[in-house]
């Protein structure tokens, strides 16, 4: 019972493959085809797109403000202000007209927990709901 030794050298050219694939950077649209919108999971997506790496980018995509829907995107500074969406130290890192066009690009820069979220809505109900809302550890890069 065992690998044979085809079997080890299809692993080690599959990690040497991944291992590769983590020194470069990517550009991800949050939501995908989706965007950054009102009524979409985004934790769901995160567990579907991620892992997420250091000098990776995140893209913001909304529309600009209209008379029924306006969003933006904050950065809430610990796990706590997250669950609460307590926005009063959060920093607002795009406004309601940086999502369109090419949309808002954020860098993961840091080894540490970011948490976004949208303070839209009243009482901030986009991030209340649950539905604006997600996290993402970005982890740091590898290279050999």
């Amino acid at each position: 019972m065992g690998f044979s030794y085809g079997s080890h050298g299809f692993i080690l050219i599959l990690v040497a493959v991944s291992l590769l694939a983590l020194g470069e950077a990517k550009t991800v649209v949050v939501g995908g085809s989706q965007g950054w919108r009102y009524g979409f999971n985004y934790t769901d997506w995160t567990l579907k797109n991620g892992p997420f790496y250091i000098k990776d980018t995140l893209v913001f995509k909304y529309d600009p403000p209209s008379n029924t829907s306006a969003h933006d995107v904050y950065l809430l500074p610990n796990l706590w202000s997250y669950i609460t969406c307590d926005f009063r130290r959060a920093k607002l890192v795009a406004n309601a007209t940086q999502g369109g066009g090419e949309g808002f690009k954020f860098v993961l820069n840091q080894w540490r927990p970011h948490y976004f979220a949208c303070g839209q809505g009243a009482n901030s109900s986009h991030c209340n709901q649950g539905l604006m809302k997600f996290f993402a550890v970005p982890w740091p890069r590898w290279h050999f």
